[in-house]
C-alpha cells in the first residue's frame, strides 16, 4: 500500500466518528486505531477550574453518606530537568539490536542531535535524538515498552 493511500486512510478516521479501521489489500493488511486524546497540560488560567466530581451529597435529594473516604494516593513526584518526550506511538528500545549496548545510559553526556533510543512504529525504526546538551539523569522507560506520544522518556539536566 502506498504512502498517500495511507495518509488518506489516516486523515479519513482522525476526521469521521470511527474509532478503528482495518483494511486488508493483496498480502498487506492495516489497522488504524483512532485513541482518545491524552490531556497533560495544566489549565491556562485560574478561571478554568476542574469539574466537579459528583457524590451522594451533590445530587439534589440524595441523602449524604456518612463515612471516611480513603486517603487519595500521593502523585508520583515529577521528574526534575528537561524531558525528553516521546515524539510518536510505538515500541521504545534503547541499543539498535538486541542485547546490544544502549544508546545512552543514566550518568551519560549527550550533545545536542545525539541518537538517545529507537522507537519503532509500523515496522520503521525511528531513532529519537537529543533536543538539548547534559547528561542523562533517568531513563523512564523499560526497553521493549511500548510508549505514547508525549510521554516522557528521558530526563536530561
Amino acid at each position: 500500500m502506498d504512502l498517500r493511500k495511507l495518509k488518506t486512510l489516516i486523515d479519513l478516521v482522525s476526521e469521521s466518528g470511527i474509532s478503528e479501521l482495518e483494511i486488508t489489500e493483496g498480502d498487506g493488511k492495516v489497522r488504524i486505531v483512532k485513541n482518545a486524546p491524552v490531556v497533560m497540560a495544566a489549565p491556562a488560567s485560574p478561571l478554568m477550574a476542574a469539574p466537579m466530581p459528583v457524590t451522594p451529597s451533590t445530587i439534589s435529594g440524595a441523602p449524604a453518606v456518612a463515612g471516611v473516604a480513603p486517603a487519595p494516593a500521593p502523585a508520583p513526584e515529577a521528574p526534575s530537568g528537561h524531558l525528553v518526550r516521546s515524539p510518536m506511538v510505538g515500541t521504545f528500545y534503547r541499543s539498535a539490536q538486541p542485547g546490544g549496548e544502549p544508546f545512552v545510559s543514566v550518568g551519560s553526556e549527550v550533545a545536542e542531535g545525539e541518537t538517545l533510543c529507537i522507537i519503532e512504529a509500523m515496522k520503521l525504526m525511528n531513532e529519537i535524538e537529543a533536543d538539548k546538551s547534559g547528561t542523562i539523569k533517568a531513563v523512564l522507560v523499560d526497553n521493549g515498552s511500548p510508549v505514547e506520544f508525549g510521554q516522557p522518556l528521558f530526563v536530561i539536566e
